[in-house]
């Protein structure tokens, strides 16, 4: 049998997910992007800008991706009832879902369309000094948002890579605002190219490249973004780590020979249903079987805290087959 403390060991490192880092990364996008978005439109009106015009219309749809996400996360915490019977968890997966499909590509598509037309009826920029100033001061303001969500996302990451952690997250905000954050100072420094490139040329065409790249750069995060919370609606496993840890759990306690088989599926974010067939003993009572299945319960939700439902089927270990 294995000692409970190892049992315990693989999510010692800050590799389970932070649901409340998640939501003060949002609010902290959230905040900078209405101000950076108020900005972006004056300044759009002052100049004509395609590209202030592209980016002003991204930060709104940052925004309403924040709002949803918020709204999202509220929503989630519903009681389970009678229709309901794991809760309603999955409900952020499906605003994440929303975000990636409805305003990445309403943002994306219509930079593309107003890229397009800029470059078939170019016009030069007036007061560009303005659109300078904002956009400096937007990628300040990103920066710092960014640099938030890299925060909340170290402490939950572990040793794991930016892109692993952004596909093996089971939370959609942290993963939303990372790749919110950096396509948003990705487009602020394509449309400071694309307005500092019309200036120098004098050809209001480059204006309309940015623009359009802007709108490549959102469409790609939309499809991307969509793949990973189309995985989280379907039903995702839990992590490696997490499954080396329920069954090291189990069978470290006494009473289980093995674990036969085991399933787990997230029922919301921060919640796993685990059910595994265990090995008993030959010999073992009723009663034993299930003071044993009681123990082992304890420690596998010791081990793994988001096992929120638990259920485990006792068997005779009749072979040494698959597990």
């Amino acid at each position: 049998m294995v000692p409970l403390e190892q049992s315990r060991a693989p999510l010692d490192d800050g590799e389970s997910m932070s649901t409340e880092g998640g939501m003060k990364a949002v609010v902290a996008a959230l905040l900078a992007n209405l101000g950076i978005a108020v900005s972006k439109f004056v300044a759009f009106f002052f100049t004509g800008s395609s590209s202030m015009l592209s980016e002003a219309i991204h930060s709104v749809a940052d925004s309403g991706n924040q709002i949803l996400l918020l709204i999202g996360n509220k929503r989630s915490k519903k009681a389970a009832d009678a229709r309901h019977n794991f809760g309603y968890g999955r409900r952020r997966f499906v605003y994440g879902f929303i975000v990636s499909i409805v305003l990445f590509l309403v943002g994306g598509v219509f930079s593309l369309y107003e890229g397009l037309h800029k470059i078939q009826h170019p016009e030069k920029l007036e007061d560009a000094w303005i659109a300078f100033l904002v956009l400096i001061v937007a990628i300040i303001l990103e920066g710092f948002s960014f640099r938030t969500a890299i925060k909340e996302a170290n402490h939950v990451r572990g040793k794991r890579s930016f892109p692993r952690f952004l596909r093996d997250a089971r939370q959609p905000e942290l993963p939303v605002i990372l790749l919110e954050d950096a396509g948003a100072l990705v487009g602020l420094v394509i449309a400071l190219f694309g307005v500092t490139m019309a200036v120098v040329t004098g050809d209001g065409r480059w204006d309309g490249v940015g623009a359009i790249s802007i709108g490549l750069l959102l469409v790609v995060i939309a499809i991307f973004l969509s793949m990973e919370m189309s995985a989280m609606l379907v039903g995702e496993s839990a992590l490696p780590e997490e499954v080396e840890a329920i069954r090291v759990a189990l069978e470290s306690s006494d009473g289980v020979l093995r674990v036969i088989h085991l399933r787990t599926v997230h029922t919301g974010p921060d919640e796993l249903l685990v059910a595994a067939k265990i090995a008993v003993a030959h010999s073992a009572t009723g009663a034993e079987i299930a003071q044993d299945i009681d123990d082992a319960e304890v420690k596998l939700r010791a081990a793994v805290p988001s096992a929120k439902y638990v259920f485990l089927e006792p068997d005779i270990d009749r072979s040494t087959g698959p597990s």
